[in-house]
């Protein structure tokens, strides 16, 4: 897998970081716990307040297509959690219920796991009868598969109809077949990949800042891209974490900053990043630490980082037998961070 996915050229300059916070409403009110007197518990109501316990909204009157609307994104945990509201719900959703059975046994099929051999034709299969019965999730793995299987416009249609019932990841695969497309919609893609940033998809939220890095389809910003660069990093996105790294280390879009962008070089190197692993075995051996700095160099030469391999066989020389096969066997048992 290709990771140079930092932007080669950037006429941008060096801006100031700013924090990723949503301004609160002015005509909301905050009553801090901590600084709440204790006389408003112990002060008699006045006659304005009632004590009196207001009754239970019902729900029950909701009508199931705007119900089965509303929960179509849900998993199982929700779903069962919303069943429990009332009969009415709980009849209602029957349907997702069913559909979460159909997307277990189609992830099942597609990565043969749960005793079953790996079948494509059945888990397509699968999935589409939970997308049939309403499941968003079940609609993304369908498009999934026929994307894979080179049905694209099938997938699209998937990927779209999940996206309009306010799914993520529909969202975010709809947005980047978008952006593969020749010529490419950006236009149509960029405000996706907003809804499903804000929805917290945090592959959507790299992508959303390769093309704020870029200016691709949008006002170029350094700024708010390596915000969303933070964000997805901070997500547990491995890409994410190089640019951030990188974002860090040249001061781009944030305040230049050596400490951040070791950390986040570090997390790359760890969850996997063979780049990260590579420029991290660098800054070891610069630091004098000849043995983590091979362990590292060596599983970015395992991936495919040439130059990798080149750095280590050099520093290699300058460690005892003992700590080159102690450096060998800690490569071998690396396991990246999850």
């Amino acid at each position: 897998m290709k990771q140079g996915t930092w932007p080669r050229k950037s006429d941008g300059g060096h801006y100031k970081s700013f924090p990723f916070v949503i301004a609160p409403d002015e005509s909301s009110t905050f009553i801090n716990p901590a600084k709440a007197h204790l006389s408003f518990f112990n002060s008699t109501p006045k006659a304005s307040y009632s004590l009196s316990r207001s009754p239970m909204p019902d729900y029950s009157g909701i009508p199931f297509d705007v119900l089965r609307r509303i929960a179509a994104t849900f998993t199982l945990p929700n779903l069962r959690a919303a069943s429990l509201v009332c009969k009415t719900w709980r009849d209602a959703l029957k349907p997702l219920r069913e559909a979460m059975l159909f997307l277990k046994w189609g992830k099942r099929y597609k990565h043969g796991r749960g005793g079953v051999k790996a079948n494509l034709k059945k888990a397509l299969d699968s999935f589409l009868k939970g997308a049939a019965r309403g499941s968003t999730l079940a609609m993304v793995d369908a498009g999934l598969i026929y994307w894979e299987m080179g049905n694209k416009e099938e997938g699209i249609a998937w990927y779209r109809r999940a996206a309009d019932l306010g799914d993520p990841a529909g969202q975010c695969n709809l947005a980047i077949a978008y952006l593969r497309d020749n010529p490419p919609k950006t236009k149509e893609a960029i405000p996706l990949l907003y809804r499903a940033s804000f929805g917290g998809h945090v592959r959507a939220q790299y992508q959303l800042a390769l093309c704020l890095h870029q200016g691709r389809g949008t006002t170029q910003s350094l700024q708010e891209a390596a915000r969303w660069y933070l964000k997805a990093a901070e997500g547990g996105y491995v890409r994410a974490m190089y640019n951030t790294s990188l974002c860090f280390l040249t001061g781009e879009g944030t305040v230049q900053c050596h400490k951040l962008a070791r950390k986040w070089m570090k997390k790359a190197a760890d969850h996997g990043h063979s780049k990260a692993q590579f420029e991290h075995g660098l800054s070891l051996f610069a630091e004098g630490d000849m043995m983590k700095a091979v362990v590292y160099l060596e599983l970015a030469t395992r991936a495919g980082e040439q130059a990798a391999g080149h750095v280590k066989n050099v520093i290699i020389q300058q460690l005892s037998v003992p700590s080159r096969e102690r450096a060998m066997i800690l490569a071998d048992t690396w396991r990246a961070s999850h």
